[in-house]
Formats: C-alpha cells, sequence, structure tokens
C-alpha cells in the first residue's frame, strides 16, 4: 500500500512539474497581449459563424425570461465594446448604456465582427504595465487583465448557451461538423 501511494505521489508531482513548465515555455513566445488577442480572434469567429447559421432565428428563446439568440449577440458586442473602453480608457467600466439592439442579421453579424476587431485593437496596444493597470469594472476593482479575462469567462458561457440555442433548433455548429 506504501509503495502505491508514493509511486503515485511521485506521477503526480512529476505530472504537475510537467505540466507547469508549458506555459512557461509558451509565454516566452507569445506576449499576453497576443494570447488574449488570439482568444478574442476565437471568441470572435465561432460567435460570427452562429450569428450566421441562426440568422432567421434571432427572437428564438427557449422560455420566457431568458435572452433570445439575438439578445446574446447583442450582449456580446455591448461587452466587446464595455471591455474596448474599458482598456483604452474611453469607457467608465459601468457596464450602463446598451444601444437599441440590432436585429437585422447582416447588421448583427457585423456589428459583431466590429466589436471583435476593436478589441482585439485595444488589447493588442496594452504594454505589460497598462495589463496590470487597476480598472473598476462593474464596481469592482480590478486589472485590465483581469477584466479582459473576466468578460472571456463570461462570453464563453454565452458561446455554450449559443451552441446550445443552436443545437434546439436542429442546427449543428459547423465547426464540429
Amino acid at each position: 500500500m506504501s509503495t502505491i501511494r508514493t509511486t503515485t505521489i511521485a506521477c503526480a508531482v512529476t505530472m504537475t512539474s510537467v505540466l507547469s513548465l508549458a506555459p512557461l515555455r509558451t509565454q516566452t513566445t507569445q506576449t499576453t497581449q497576443a494570447a488574449l488577442s488570439k482568444e478574442a480572434g476565437t471568441l470572435s469567429d465561432k460567435f460570427a459563424v452562429l450569428a450566421q447559421v441562426m440568422a432567421g432565428e434571432y427572437d428564438w428563446k427557449p422560455c420566457e425570461g431568458v435572452r433570445s439568440v439575438g439578445d446574446v449577440f447583442n450582449l456580446i458586442v455591448t461587452e466587446n465594446g464595455l471591455l474596448a473602453g474599458t482598456l483604452t480608457g474611453a469607457g467608465g467600466g459601468q457596464g450602463g448604456g446598451r444601444g437599441a439592439p440590432v436585429t437585422d442579421p447582416e447588421k448583427l453579424q457585423e456589428a459583431l465582427k466590429t466589436s471583435y476587431a476593436n478589441l482585439q485593437k485595444a488589447i493588442e496596444r496594452l504594454s505589460d504595465a497598462d495589463l496590470k493597470a487597476p480598472v473598476k469594472l462593474f464596481g469592482r476593482d480590478i486589472t485590465k487583465e483581469e477584466a479582459v479575462r473576466f468578460l472571456f469567462g463570461d462570453q464563453h458561457e454565452y458561446l455554450g448557451q449559443s451552441i446550445a440555442y443552436a443545437r434546439s433548433n436542429a442546427v449543428v455548429p459547423p465547426w464540429s461538423k
């Protein structure tokens, strides 16, 4: 029994050591700004495809009291504008003022692409010191990097919701075929 535990612990320590080096190797070849910008690009690509294949279903929602397909896409556009403003200093990080929702499929698809392109530019312009600069987002004191990671985590949840919405409408996301 002691041998099994020792071996198991030794394997766990070895695996932890190996896995903890992987991010260090990646960080030396890619800046944090480049990695965050790439993530914005990935989110952009997936939301753009979903917005395109769900174009006829923007009013659909699984039940009352939840966001529709179009509401989710509009929320992403709003979040991207809020985050870009927070990163550049042009926004207060309060999350207020949403404009009128975009309902035209082509315009909403373009708004998604544009919002991510603007966000990527804002991220790429940040210095390492800028990433560590404090900002207030939704009343919380965090750094600019934490703000990006927080909203990207939120957007991944909305991506999952959007995928579920698509599948509920018999639409398979093209990247999973």
